[in-house]
């Protein structure tokens, strides 16, 4: 669905990216994950078609990406933190999007019920809490039913109850033939939504293996543990 084939990004004396490949495929829940300043913001912004890589190409659906921005519209975004018009009503925010991308059939409003957000489309932005923001932007990553998820610090902010919620219906779009791609700090969100894992470092791609692969090489079965014991063998 989505293949990476050598893409080098450089900003300044910078290199963001250095040579990265990886295939993305649908059914399949994908952890990117790395520590801070490793490229994967820069690549989750490449796959958007916010940042244009030096060299290398993104190919979606059999079709690169560069100057076919229509591809967009199968992808749904839930960015860490979400900046929305202060003034806005939750309600109108849902309208605006829906004007912006003129879809107003096969909506994906599961979310939007579950969260009890319809019960607030009068409040306005500025007085929601990180927690109900984080609500909005995953309500609107799903509304259009897209075919891919892209969701960077998706539980982040949210309540055990609504981080349960928000993990079911990834699960749920899974096995429903979506691809996901995950970024989080936080390991253990992930250890019962992945198939598959990228981590990356220093703008390169270290691995990218499946999650029962890498329970078997490592023998660990905790994801932070088997990365750990991956990176730790690196360094020996």
């Amino acid at each position: 669905m989505i293949q990476i084939r050598n893409i080098t990004k450089q900003f300044g004396r910078l290199k963001a990216l250095d040579q990265v490949s990886a295939s993305c495929e649908a059914s399949e829940c994908i952890a990117l994950i790395g520590p801070n300043g490793s490229g994967k913001t820069t690549l989750i912004k490449s796959i958007l078609g916010m940042v244009v890589p030096d060299s290398g190409e993104i190919i979606f659906d059999g079709k690169q990406i560069r100057n076919y921005w229509q591809y967009r519209e199968h992808i749904g975004y839930m960015p860490q933190i979400g900046r929305y018009p202060d003034n806005m009503t939750i309600g109108q925010v849902m309208d605006m999007m829906k004007d912006i991308r003129h879809k107003a059939l096969h909506l994906d409003e599961a979310l939007i019920a579950a969260f009890g957000l319809n019960k607030l489309y009068r409040k306005r932005m500025c007085t929601l809490s990180g927690g109900t923001r984080q609500k909005v932007s995953a309500s609107l990553a799903f509304l259009f039913n897209p075919k891919v998820l892209i969701l960077d610090e998706p539980t982040a902010g949210l309540d055990p109850v609504s981080s349960q919620i928000l993990k079911d219906k990834i699960t749920e779009e899974k096995r429903k033939g979506k691809l996901v791609i995950i970024t989080s700090h936080v390991l253990s969100e992930l250890d019962d939504l992945v198939t598959q894992v990228i981590f990356m470092q220093d703008g390169k791609l270290v691995f990218h293996q499946s999650l029962a692969l890498l329970h078997k090489d490592t023998g660990e079965q905790k994801l932070s543990k088997a990365i750990a014991h991956i990176m730790i063998n690196r360094q020996v």
